[in-house]
């Protein structure tokens, strides 16, 4: 089991009142409950069928057990996958994009911190997981923001036992780079589950700092559990420590996630400090609900003031293609008709549809382990960590993005972002995978741009497909840095811009991808070192 996170189970919220845990309630906090009735069809199930399928249940959970194999009933199941709901960490651009525009490194920092804390409230309410994503599903999406720039948002699960999902986050103009791993590790607890939280996310400002790829902030995040899972009323909490630190500016924030205890406290606080670990120094200190109003005091002054409210208020949701345009593999397509029957209420559609993924996973694993094939992610490549590696420090991500997004403007990070994997509405997933089709030119947010050139390439085994075409009577080649063919894109382009795009293919060592036979014309690689170019066509078959 992931993150347990909430909505309110309607169909089985009544007005009589559940036994167990309600020395941990708090009246203030419904929003983080569900009450399981008797109307709920699988406490019927459990009632009816008495201790044979309670003691199946309660046989899977064992105190310190791990709960990613254990199957749940389908009604605590949030609409949505792993993969979409890490996007809640971006859905504040207020807080989020003004940081890297800010001179003054404390308040930089404390601006990170009020980024960080300001996403927790967003949630359905209840108690819900989200769906568990199966190996090599992908979720990406983009934000379209006042400012008429954008954020994109690419993911992957890059690892199934153990669970890991990987993410990456850029807002090229505003010069904010996010990668990820999460790594859930989840534990039964009596009558509790706990979602311990591994894995890091690492913020960069790239206008900023002396590091490689700019000013570099590391974060963690809260455990989350679930009580009342087998009796009482179910409740969300999160807890336990996490942090901010920022090496470069030696500054870190210790926050503390409370949870409630039986006989005192309050439920969704929170409180910490903000430090300068090189000194020792407290500079700031934390406090409040993380549900609620959080603030900040200066030890220096001794002035308090308001951080953020989250009591109301509103996310920006990121918007993601139409499903048409989506592959099997996609979060929103994968899941379509199982999420359709959570909605609606009904449980044996929604537990057959979930029942009918996961075995599909099974049986792949099964005929890769019968082939000897090792499963490698599309769009994610192992973190080159160690002492002199690429990432050197950076080796708790686990996986990050196989591209270098490096252009010199922020125009051509976002061709190198849609390069690498359908985003934005009229990039179409290929039937071999999440790759983009070439017949047509992706509408860019709020904007259609009609296509100069394009051709077609197919390919079944590489993360994305390949692309020639023509800008400005000039070869322009992106380097991704990975010896991998990508797909080119013209980037999303503020109001009253326009500008054609253009595309070349790069090969890398021992990768043979096919040219497409409907084409006829060559292939063009420049060297980036020399200039020169070469061209490739298939050889005719005898």
């Amino acid at each position: 089991m992931h993150v347990l996170t909430g909505h309110k189970d309607h169909s089985s919220r009544r007005s009589s009142k559940a036994s167990g845990d309600d020395s941990r309630q708090d009246s203030n906090s419904v929003d983080d409950e569900t009450v399981v009735e008797p109307d709920s069809k699988w406490l019927l199930i459990v009632v009816s069928s008495s201790p044979i399928v309670l003691s199946h249940i309660i046989s899977q959970l064992r105190p310190g057990a791990d709960l990613s194999r254990v199957v749940l009933p389908t009604f605590i199941l949030e609409p949505r996958s792993m993969l979409e709901r890490i996007t809640n960490f971006m859905a504040h651009p207020e807080t989020l994009l003004p940081m890297p525009d800010i001179d003054d490194p404390v308040q930089r920092f404390v601006s990170v911190v009020k980024f960080y804390l300001s996403g927790w409230h967003i949630k359905p309410p209840g108690v819900k997981k989200p769906l568990n994503p199966i190996l090599g599903e992908t979720f990406t999406c983009y934000w379209d923001y006042p400012d008429h720039t954008h954020g994109y948002y690419i993911s992957e699960q890059t690892s199934h036992h153990p669970p890991k999902s990987s993410y990456f986050f850029m807002a090229p103009e505003h010069n904010i780079r996010i990668d990820g791993t999460l790594k859930p590790r989840s534990k039964f607890l009596g009558n509790s589950a706990a979602s311990l939280m591994e894995g890091i996310a690492i913020l960069r400002f790239m206008n900023r700092g002396k590091s490689r790829g700019g000013e570099k902030y590391i974060l963690t995040q809260p455990n989350m559990y679930a009580r009342g899972i087998l009796f009482g009323k179910m409740k969300y909490e999160l807890g336990d420590h996490s942090f901010v630190r920022c090496p470069e500016q030696n500054l870190v924030a210790n926050i503390e996630f409370k949870t409630k205890g039986y006989f005192g406290g309050t439920y969704n606080a929170i409180g910490g400090v903000i430090k300068n670990e090189k000194t020792g120094e407290t500079l700031y200190e934390l406090s409040g609900m993380w549900s609620g109003e959080m603030t900040i005091k200066n030890m220096a002054t001794g002035k308090k003031e308001l951080l953020f409210n989250a009591t109301h208020a509103r996310h920006t949701p990121p918007i993601t293609r139409p499903l048409e345009e989506q592959g099997d593999r996609e979060s929103q397509k994968l899941w379509y008709k199982t999420v359709v029957a959570l909605k609606e209420g009904n449980q044996d559609v929604a537990t057959d549809e979930k029942t009918r993924i996961e075995d599909m996973q099974r049986e792949e694993a099964a005929k890769r382990a019968e082939s000897g094939r090792e499963w490698q992610p599309r769009y994610f490549r192992a973190v080159q960590g160690g002492p002199g590696g690429q990432e050197e420090g950076e080796e708790d991500l686990d996986w990050i993005l196989n591209a270098n997004i490096d252009g010199p403007t922020s125009d051509a990070k976002v061709k190198q972002i849609l390069a690498m994997a359908p985003i934005v509405k009229g990039q179409h997933a290929s039937q071999q995978g999440n790759a983009a089709q070439r017949g047509q030119q992706p509408q860019q947010p709020q904007q259609h741009q009609q296509l100069q050139q394009s051709q077609q390439v197919q390919q079944t085994s590489l993360p994305a497909q390949n692309a020639q075409q023509q800008f400005g009577g000039h070869s322009d080649l992106i380097d991704l840095g990975q010896g991998v063919p990508q797909a080119q894109f013209a980037p999303p382009q503020r109001p009253a811009q326009q500008q054609t795009m253009q595309g070349t293919y790069t090969s890398g060592p021992g990768i043979q991808a096919p040219l497409h036979p409907e084409i006829g014309e060559p292939i063009v690689r420049r060297d980036t070192n020399t200039g020169a170019v070469d061209e490739f066509v298939d050889a005719e078959e005898p």
